[in-house]
């Protein structure tokens, strides 16, 4: 994708025209041009060659009459500063120091006004009356000689726009002005005094002084209003420090962020705002994310911790490694996917377009024809003239062609705000169409993470001894569970116990010696095989069993110690966040690649029956049931992980966790930064939002070009209303105005307030598929489909020691699928099996490398 700077653009039709040149140069595949930044997407075809192809759009932009350019960095920021408005606001205050003492002479008499007597009068007070007039508006015309300039260019290259309505009507304003000079000229000459007497009356320039000026008051007003769209942009850029301070050769140089490179350490103080993107090496501290993530609260750094450009330390020093630099910054990317959207056409654009490019010609059209048809009906030329300047300078292209872009930006300035990316247009569209939410289970709805959710202790070993005696032990393994309990001991403040004689039983637990006596931790059957089980510790772990959760047991010089339960712990917001969904009418269904009973308990806890979890799915099973789900509507896909993005591309919204996979990220439409469930209702409302807005918006562009054209064309002339050119150039300017400050009240709107949650009253059209359908509830994968995918694939069973719990399985399947080539993989730590499907050969090296990577031994791999 490419980006271009336009110039000279005045109107919906100008991008229209801009539009149609660029699409027939060969080599672009899709091209978006936005009015309201003054820029152009294009796609090039994949065997285009880009050098060649640019030239191209170019000179294809040039031959249209506007001009083109390929977009910088400092260009793409310069084009977010406001430079029109300052520029119109010169041109419109030298106007009105003509137009003022112009309506003075011209008009002032009629509301008493006191006029000098060598203006009243035939004669040569007539050629003084209106020789003044014309002095004082040949100035107006040149300082708005743009209009002027760009109206004959859209005629010369037969693509008039509003300019070009604007100049026809000042033109003619000024031109009927000079012709009643000539007649009073004619009538002096011949002493035809009531000839002088008729056209000293009929003088226009007023009106071609008015329309301009006018229309120079909506245009800065509209120019003002379009750059506040920018703002939030513009605020995002504004919190990322200029400068840095790095360590280099042991001592702390500030030098501009621009110089910063990946792997620098920097310093950042308490109160400074973090440069760019890194992870702390040194100190702990909290960190407000607000810019980013739209999140009040502060966030916990220790060394580990990621750390984000932009966002503000709070009150410890830290020193952190530089990972992302310059444009590669998160704050960077999130200005970039703001900006793409807004200049990406949404499908509601699509109409609006559609009428913008054939709007001015028609309006000419009908402007000559009101003018004729009065001639015709007997009324004068003055009356047929005015008539068909109010036509053409009453219509209002722009109207139309401001609705949909500037609801889109400011819209997707406010996502961004939130922590709530759009990538697209469409995608902010969309996303409220949704009828339908499919939720993956791990990193999406529980925190990813395995945490210590139970401790059952024994009489003789209090809970708290044995949570220190079993982060001892666990201390020296790398097991997913054993960094679960090390974080609960650290959470509670517990001293470790000290382990010796340290030994990893595969498939079994651990073992070791506190103080001499023999301590050793696992499944059931391991403990049983050094002590006896009391029935309260069985009962206990087959509880927790059924509830999906992880029990590990611990004995201690030969009797039983007690049970701790690990599970993947729900996000805290995970069930609000569902209820909320609910509440907007969406269904919900809960995926998982986990057994039934974890998912089972797992929905239930966040309020979602049986009906509505569907466990032991496979990535390509995600994406048949996104396929099945659309016969019933529209569908979004929620998920994190690599296997997701099968479901994410397949689904007409695909949202991405913030912190999931990139891959997954790429595949979506939405970025929660978060990684906050509560962001997918509030996605779903600020596209509502979005949506009613853009529909005020174009309902407004066209009942006012509906109603206004024909009131200027004089249709109500018998009922005593008509217009004159001047207040209908008010109103075409007012209109543009009126769309732009209705969009602006969305950034007023909370995409997190509940209070006016409800079904949406119109639903969208859905995509259907040539698909089977599935009929009623929530759809499940068929045994038989799964079979027919995994028959035609190759197919290798790797026998893997060490792995425990479900928890080894996750982290084995991880790390299998992660490799290009392995569709899917079903792990089993009963089995000590992982059965990988391949779309390609994949070494055998390799898969070891993986599993082995993860601390798991492979003994061998059966093709």
């Amino acid at each position: 994708m490419q980006r271009y700077e336009i110039t000279g653009m005045s109107c919906a039709a100008c991008a229209s025209h801009v539009e149609k040149a660029v699409s027939a140069v060969p080599g672009v595949a899709s091209v978006a041009v936005s009015l309201l930044t003054n820029s152009m997407q294009v796609d090039y075809a994949p065997d285009a060659d880009p050098d060649t192809t640019a030239k191209r759009i170019i000179n294809a932009v040039d031959a249209a009459g506007y001009g083109a350019s390929l977009a910088t960095a400092e260009s793409e920021n310069a084009e977010l500063e406001d430079t029109e408005t300052p520029k119109l606001k010169k041109r419109l205050i030298a106007s009105l120091c003509f137009l003022v003492p112009l309506m003075y002479v011209s008009m002032g008499h009629m509301i008493g006004l006191p006029l000098g007597s060598v203006f009243h009068g035939g004669g040569w007070h007539a050629i003084l009356f209106a020789g003044t007039q014309l002095v004082l508006t040949l100035p107006v015309c040149w300082i708005n000689r743009a209009f002027f300039l760009s109206g004959w260019k859209g005629i010369k290259t037969r693509a008039p726009g509003m300019d070009t309505l604007v100049a026809l009507g000042a033109g003619a304003s000024l031109a009927y002005g000079v012709f009643a000079i000539v007649m009073i000229c004619v009538g002096l000459s011949t002493g035809n005094e009531e000839l002088v007497m008729q056209y000293r009356h009929d003088l226009y320039f007023e009106s071609a002084a008015m329309i301009l000026t006018l229309i120079t008051v909506g245009k800065t007003l509209e120019a003002y209003s379009k750059g506040k769209t920018t703002d939030a942009l513009k605020s995002l850029m504004k919190l990322a420090p200029q400068t840095a301070c790095v360590l280099r050769d042991g001592e702390q140089v500030t030098i501009p962020v621009s110089e910063v490179r990946v792997g620098d350490l920097f310093l950042v103080r308490p109160g400074e705002s973090i440069p760019v993107d890194g992870t702390v090496a040194e100190g702990i501290s909290t960190v407000n994310e607000a810019a980013l993530t739209g999140e009040s609260m502060p966030v916990d750094k220790f060394p580990g911790s990621p750390v984000s450009a932009a966002t503000i330390n709070q009150n410890g020093a830290l020193t952190c490694r530089a990972e992302r630099v310059g444009q590669d910054t998160t704050l960077s990317q999130v200005i970039r996917l703001v900006r793409d959207a807004a200049a990406t056409k949404a499908p509601l654009a699509k109409t609006a377009d559609k009428v913008s490019g054939i709007f001015v010609p028609t309006v000419i059209c009908i402007a000559a024809a009101t003018f004729l048809l009065w001639l015709l009906l007997g009324q004068t030329f003055t009356f047929a003239l005015a008539r068909g300047i109010s036509v053409l300078v009453i219509s209002c292209p722009c109207a139309l062609g401001l609705a949909t872009p500037v609801a889109i930006m400011v819209g997707s300035g406010v996502g961004a705000k939130n922590g709530i990316l759009f990538k697209t247009a469409a995608s902010l569209e969309t996303t409220g169409y949704t009828e339908a939410v499919l939720l993956d289970k791990t990193g999406t709805v529980t925190t990813g993470e395995p945490s210590v959710v139970k401790v059952v202790g024994t009489r003789n070993v209090p809970e708290k001894f044995l949570l220190s005696m079993a982060a001892g032990l666990e201390l020296r393994s790398e097991h997913p569970l054993a960094r679960a309990i090390l974080q609960r001991a650290e959470k509670d403040k517990l001293s470790y116990a000290t382990v010796t004689d340290f030994e990893a039983v595969p498939g079994k637990g651990l073992q070791g010696k506190v103080a001499g006596k023999v301590i050793a931790g696992g499944n059931a059957d391991f403990i049983r095989e050094t002590c006896e089980l009391p029935e309260d510790l069985q009962q206990a772990g087959e509880a927790m069993s059924h509830d999906g959760i992880t029990p590990l047991y611990f004995s201690l010089a030969g009797k039983a110690a007690g049970v701790i339960g690990v599970s993947d712990v729900v996000k805290k917001t995970s069930k609000d966040a569902i209820a909320q969904m609910k509440a907007l009418g969406l269904r919900v269904v809960m995926l998982t690649g986990d057994n039934a009973a974890t998912a089972r308990h797992i929905g239930a806890t966040v309020g979602l029956d049986a009906d509505h979890v569907i466990a032991g799915v496979l990535p390509a099973g995600k994406e048949a049931e996104v396929r099945r789900l659309q016969s019933t509507g529209r569908v979004a896909m929620v998920g994190d992980g690599i296997n997701d993005a099968p479901a994410l591309t397949r689904a007409e919204t695909g949202i991405a966790i913030g912190a999931g996979a990139d891959v997954a990220l790429d595949a979506a439409d939405v970025v929660l930064v978060r990684s906050d469930l509560a962001d997918v209702p509030a996605a779903v409302r600020l596209s509502r939002a979005v949506v009613r807005n853009i529909h005020e918006n174009l309902f407004w562009a066209f009942f006012y070009n509906a109603i206004c054209i024909p009131l200027a064309a004089g249709v109500f002339t018998g009922l005593g209303i008509t217009l004159n050119p001047m207040i209908a150039s008010a109103a075409m300017s007012l209109s543009s105005v009126c769309v732009v400050t209705n969009a602006l009240r969305l950034n007023a709107f909370n995409p997190r307030n509940t209070a006016h949650d409800a079904p949406p009253k119109r639903k969208a059209p859905a995509r259907i598929e040539p698909e089977a359908s599935c009929p009623g509830g929530a759809c499940h994968v068929q045994p038989a489909e799964t079979n027919k995918t995994e028959e035609a694939t190759m197919k290798k069973t790797i026998h893997i020691e060490g792995m425990m719990c479900g928890h080894c399985e996750a982290t084995v399947k991880k790390a299998l699928e992660a490799l290009e080539g392995v569709q899917s993989a079903e792990v089993s730590h009963e089995k000590g099996t992982a059965v990988v499907a391949l779309s390609a050969d994949v070494a055998d090296a390799d898969l070891k490398a993986a599993v082995e990577a993860k601390d798991y031994t492979v003994t061998g791999i059966d093709a």
